[in-house]
């Protein structure tokens, strides 16, 4: 199943890639506006979750070998 997904990943050029970062981008504006209670969140508890969640991606990209 990773290896199928992996082949349909290489099929997609820098103009897919750019429009699913757009998606992604509209979906959260969407979520903030189901959701405006999360915009009332400190800057410091969003600095924390983004780092808890980049800690995999980023090991796994730069230290893993």
């Amino acid at each position: 199943m990773i290896k199928y997904l992996n082949d349909r990943t290489k099929l997609l050029n820098i103009i897919d890639i750019g429009l699913i970062k757009i998606t992604v981008f509209f979906v959260a504006i969407a979520i903030v506006k189901l959701f405006p209670q999360l915009l009332t969140l400190r800057y410091s508890v969003l600095l924390v979750l983004i780092i808890i969640c980049v800690i995999r991606p980023l090991y796994t990209y730069f230290l893993k070998k």
